[in-house]
């Protein structure tokens, strides 16, 4: 052979997910509990169900079109310009996707020539560099920091960009953070996206979990539409992790693009999967309000636990998940990680893995019940009072 290696050399330079470390080692033990999982502790509801079952016993069990049914983007054209005001034409701006990373991975590989440089606004998601790297790019990470609650500043953008520059990768409220931006400021990036002819990919996968105000998508703001490949799914807000479903809106010249590499990779997302988005998209946004009030009244109580605990946490302002600082224990965010699941069997993800600005910092989602809630915040006090 070749090479001293039957695997790719771009392949074995990407880590491990550092999420799966504390995953791996939580699932050996017992009495565990989990601030870790990124997904809804609520079931999928009962109607959405229901509708997949119907469909398996109508016999939809044959591919859709490449870019899924079209009843269900029609569903999504409907939803994204009700809830967000964004208008998209369901034939050739919307492909749904097998879930919201498939979207994230064609979006980048449609638009990625070698070469190509994407700014990766960081904490993020452990995936984004990863994927931008294995199209065939270049991940070049913008740090924020808690001073400015996690948010990007125009300044920062403006410095990362070089001549090589492509797009720039959003993901607003943030996970691991929780940070939102608002429409104000979304206007300060998209003045320097426009300034340098970027194009944006936006992942807002957690759009519906907004606390504090409306939702505000950079493709609202004047000359952003065109430019922005907009990311979401049915996972967060829905609760339906498990069904593999998202989808993507964007011009068509782009989306062309994203489904020649859909259909040659995944043919098409699971029909049953897609009639029940239709039932969730038609009847239910009620459940998904009820899960948001239970969301923010979670956040509420353990943000506030944090800060008399003594680790200082700024509010999230979406997604589930709390950021707070465990800089004046002076452990590094693996070993605060490590020590906590050993010693009081509470699993927490270290900031560190989630990219620049997150070491000092641990990722605690609040998806789980209140009382778990309590008791995590119980050990966590007793853990810092033996340090």
């Amino acid at each position: 052979m070749k090479s001293s290696t039957r695997t790719s050399k771009l392949v074995n330079e990407i880590p491990p997910s550092g999420i799966r470390k504390f995953f791996d080692l939580a699932s050996s033990m017992d009495n565990i509990i989990s601030l870790g999982v990124g997904e809804p502790d609520f079931i999928t509801p009962w109607a959405v169900r229901e509708a997949c079952i119907s469909s398996l016993e109508r016999g939809y069990t044959s591919y859709t079109a490449n870019a899924g049914l079209l009843e269900l983007r029609v569903e999504i054209a409907k939803y994204m310009n009700k809830q967000f005001q964004l208008a998209y034409q369901p034939k050739d701006e919307i492909i749904v996707t097998v879930g919201a990373s498939e979207a994230l991975d064609i979006a980048l590989r449609a638009i990625i020539d070698p070469g190509d440089e994407i700014i990766v606004v960081e904490p993020t998601f452990v995936s984004y560099a990863p994927l931008v790297t294995l199209a065939g790019g270049k991940a070049v990470p913008v740090g924020t920091t808690v001073e400015t609650n996690f948010r990007l500043l125009p300044e920062q953008l403006e410095n990362a960009i070089s001549p090589n520059t492509k797009a720039i990768m959003l993901s607003f409220p943030n996970n691991p953070t929780g940070s939102t931006m608002t429409e104000a400021e979304l206007r300060g990036i998209a003045k320097i996206v426009e300034k340098y002819d970027l194009l944006v990919i936006s992942d807002e996968i957690y759009a519906e979990m907004t606390y504090d105000h409306t939702h505000s998508s950079i493709a609202n703001i004047e000359g952003m539409r065109d430019r922005t490949i907009l990311i979401s799914g049915f996972s967060k807000a829905f609760a339906m992790t498990g069904w593999r479903l998202g989808f993507v809106t964007a011009p068509s010249d782009i989306t062309s693009a994203m489904l020649k590499i859909h259909q040659y990779t995944m043919m098409c997302a699971s029909t049953m999967a897609q009639h029940a988005a239709i039932e969730a998209l038609q009847n239910g946004m009620d459940d998904v309000e009820k899960m948001v009030q239970s969301y923010k009244q979670r956040r509420n109580y353990f943000v506030k636990s944090f800060d008399e605990i003594g680790l200082p946490c700024h509010v999230p302002g979406g997604a589930f998940y709390a950021f707070p600082s465990i800089k004046n224990t002076g452990l590094t965010s693996e070993q605060f990680a490590e020590q906590l699941l050993l010693t009081e069997r509470v699993a927490v993800v270290p900031g560190h893995v989630f990219g620049l600005g997150g070491e000092g910092h641990i990722r605690c989602s609040y998806a789980t019940s209140l009382d778990n809630l309590k008791e995590a915040v119980t050990r966590i006090d007793r853990f810092l009072q033996s340090l």
